[in-house]
């Protein structure tokens, strides 16, 4: 028999038999014993590397409230470190999508990686949840039926504090921002809203990106002495930007906002140099809802800390996932179906109501926060229910 032992044939045809048995069982029985597989693409070293924790932390929260289970099958998660290296984002999405054979990918954070991660889940037809990189493409010239956004766009983020301004009746507003898209796309964002009033943009300055040297940029904005100054930062150059701000003696003299992430989890380190400013995001620890106290001291009791923006993010993503796998029992196959579900998804988040534009983009309230003993304090709604203009989407 060429080496083939009795054993081996038996063994043979046991396996066979189980796989006939198996083929007489209906489908629903076949897939509540298969995970579904979700590909985590985020960073878990380097710079983004607490971001990328924040986000899965979330995530998985979200998918313990019911064991770990979703449409009746287990949740299997394949991570996978971005790096935040845009070069390897269609090589490692490639990578999730083609060679763990994922049904669902998460991520990232970097709007560079996103982009590359995107064209190829664009070609691939792969479900994609975007739990945080802001790029307004994603959602715009690049949006397809199944990619999804559950945080927000760069344009999004910052119009909402140029409306504020404008309302306000300010004047004079300067720039300064990373010269880079997500940098460019926040001046964008504020400039659109700014323009509601009768004021204007005296001065923009863009940093190179990372550069955290303001010194430059601090000295122009005195000599042009503006009634607002909008700057977007975040991580270690919101740090330094707001104490070499205060340094410089302007924190007195003029007044100084930014979208949420100037001082969103860090103002610890800004210290008494973040008091007062004045931020919009879509996300404040303070929030006084039902859904945001219960997450909170699900998050702490589970892992240790306060959650913050990115974990909500995280945390909604997994919701999302969960309308669309329930709405189709656990058939990932089922794609135009879960499509649907998940594009007519609106339910109670951290954040308040979560609902998707027709570019699969989140419509959400942007709160108007101020620095008060070191926390984000909500103030009011800067912009209810604002939703992108996603340029250049054909599925609206």
């Amino acid at each position: 028999m060429n080496g083939i032992t009795r054993r081996g044939v038996l063994k043979g045809m046991g396996a066979a038999g189980a796989v006939a048995a198996a083929s007489t069982l209906p489908a629903p029985y076949v897939r509540a014993a298969t995970p579904i597989k979700a590909g985590i693409l985020l960073p878990y070293s380097g710079t983004y590397s607490r971001l990328g924790e924040a986000i899965t932390n979330g995530f998985m929260l979200n998918l313990g409230k019911s064991g770990d289970m979703l449409g009746g099958r287990p949740v299997e998660l394949v991570r996978l470190d971005s790096e935040a290296k845009p070069p390897l984002g269609p090589s490692n999405a490639t990578k999730l999508i083609n060679g763990e054979k994922v049904d669902v990918l998460v991520g990232p954070v970097h709007s560079g990686v996103a982009m590359g991660m995107a064209k190829i889940a664009r070609e691939e037809e792969a479900l994609t949840i975007i739990p945080n990189a802001g790029a307004d493409q994603l959602t715009g010239v690049l949006c397809a039926p199944n990619i999804f956004r559950s945080s927000f766009s760069n344009w999004q983020a910052s119009y909402p504090m140029g409306k504020v301004l404008a309302d306000r009746g300010t004047k004079r507003v300067a720039l300064i921002y990373w010269n880079y898209a997500a940098g460019k796309q926040a001046a964008q964002g504020f400039k659109d809203g700014f323009a509601d009033g009768d004021g204007e943009i005296v001065t923009e300055i863009g940093v190179p990106f990372p550069e955290v040297e303001f010194q430059a940029a601090l000295t122009q904005v005195a000599e042009v002495n503006p009634d607002a100054v909008y700057v977007f930062f975040s991580g270690g150059g919101a740090v330094k930007f707001v104490k070499d701000w205060a340094a410089a003696g302007l924190k007195d003299k003029i007044a100084l906002h930014g979208p949420g992430f100037l001082t969103e989890g860090v103002t610890d380190a800004q210290g008494e140099a973040a008091e007062g400013i004045e931020t919009a995001m879509h996300y404040a620890d303070t929030l006084d809802n039902p859904e945001n106290k219960a997450f909170r001291a699900a998050y702490a009791d589970r892992f240790g800390k306060n959650p913050d923006v990115f974990a909500v993010q995280g945390y909604d993503a997994g919701a999302l996932l969960r309308v669309g796998v329930e709405a189709v029992q656990g058939d990932m196959d089922a794609r135009g179906d879960l499509y649907a579900a998940l594009s007519a998804a609106d339910f109670a988040s951290p954040r308040g109501r979560f609902r998707l534009s027709a570019a699969h983009n989140p419509i959400q309230d942007f709160y108007l926060r101020q620095v008060e003993n070191g926390v984000n304090v909500v103030k009011g709604i800067a912009v209810a229910q604002l939703a992108d203009p996603a340029k250049g989407c054909k599925l609206a």
